[in-house]
Formats: C-alpha cells, structure tokens, sequence
C-alpha cells in the first residue's frame, strides 16, 4: 500500500516507520527541518517528499501533524478529493493542555468540512504513540490492544482496520465522525493515564462486552 505521511513527530514517524517495515511504501512529508525527514525516510527504508507528492496517487494518508499546523499542511494537500485520510489529530492548544473544539462538534468533523472530498477516518488519537513499538512486536500474541475507529465511510474504515491490523493492534469500531466529540475528551484521559500516572507512557486499553 502506498502510504503518505504527512507530519514528522512522534506520531507520523513511529507509525510510518512500522507500516514500512510491514513492507508498505511509506513517503514522510512535512517537517520544519528537511534533514528530519531525510533522516527518516534513509532510517526506515522510505522516502521523503513534499507534501503534494506523498499525497500523489497514495492509497492511504496520515495526517499527524499539530492541530495548529492543520490549515498549512491541508494548503499544500490540495483537496484530497475522493483520497483516504486516516486523522490522528486531537485539536489541542498551542500547550497542548487544552481541547479547542468540542462539545457541539470536534476535530473529526471540522477536518471533514475544510475537505468535505476527501474519505475521512480518525483512529490512533487515543493511543500513546510510545506503545506503537511494543505492541508490534508481539502482534502475535492474542487478545491484540484495541484502537477505536470512527468514520462516515465504510471503505476507508477498512483500509484504516487493515493498517491498523498490520502493527498489531484490533480496530474497534466506534461509530461516526461524530463520535469524535466525545472520543477526542477521552484521547486527553488516555494522556494522563499515560503521562500523568505512573507506570510509563506505553498505555492500552481493550474493551469487553460481557455475556
């Protein structure tokens, strides 16, 4: 699958490092630094472009960048029109304290209406990304750690469920774009859990429905 990465943090790095060693072709874009991405792109076996050229006939896209950065990057993304987006973002403040969106709506939907085109689907924002690596590394033991999906179009939830699969994680399927006005105040729990309680930041979690 030919995947672009948009944005060269925790996120878009960790997670297009273990897509390309799943065997994808993974091209990074978006950095302040263009050695950043050199650097990554030589690190994992992929390239490195700008922008417009790793959304360029790509089957999947990772928009992974800072909520502040959305409108820049989806400038130089173009319209996205009928492309797969799978969404990372939570829509933090400059500190990354607080949620600028919600309630009434969230990220999920406001990213829908600046590229209503594009297939949008959100997943991994309730994830830290410090437990990408551990979990890919025992994809093979069962009951695999869940990552909820929500999204208006059925397709692209399946491209995202099978990226989601391949690092070793379960997709959890959670409904609508609208749902992220309720997933997005959870992704900030699953933050504190991870950062904020002790332990180490490499948090899971797995829901059950008991019979």
């Amino acid at each position: 699958m030919k995947i672009g990465i948009l944005g060269s943090g925790l996120m878009g790095s960790k997670l297009g490092r273990l897509w390309a060693q799943c065997g994808h072709d993974v091209t990074f874009a978006y950095s302040r630094r263009s050695s950043k991405l050199e650097r990554l792109a030589r690190d994992c076996g992929a390239s490195h472009g700008s922008v417009a050229e790793a959304v360029e006939e790509a089957d999947a896209i990772l928009l992974a960048v800072h909520w502040s950065r959305i409108e820049d990057v989806l400038a130089q993304a173009g319209d996205l029109a009928g492309q797969i987006v799978l969404n990372c973002c939570v829509p933090l403040d400059p500190t990354n304290t607080d949620l600028v969106v919600g309630t009434t709506t969230s990220g999920a939907e406001e990213l829908a209406a600046l590229r209503p085109k594009a297939r949008w689907v959100s997943c991994f924002n309730t994830v830290p990304s410090e437990a990408f690596a551990p979990v890919s590394a025992r994809k093979d033991q069962t009951p695999h750690p869940q990552v909820l999906v929500y999204g208006n179009d059925a397709g692209a939830k399946d491209v995202a469920g099978t990226l989601i699969r391949d690092i070793g994680f379960e997709p959890l399927e959670a409904g609508s774009l609208r749902t992220g006005r309720f997933v997005e105040p959870f992704a900030m729990v699953t933050a504190e859990l991870a950062y904020g309680q002790p332990g180490g930041p490499a948090l899971t979690y797995r829901f059950e429905k008991l019979n």
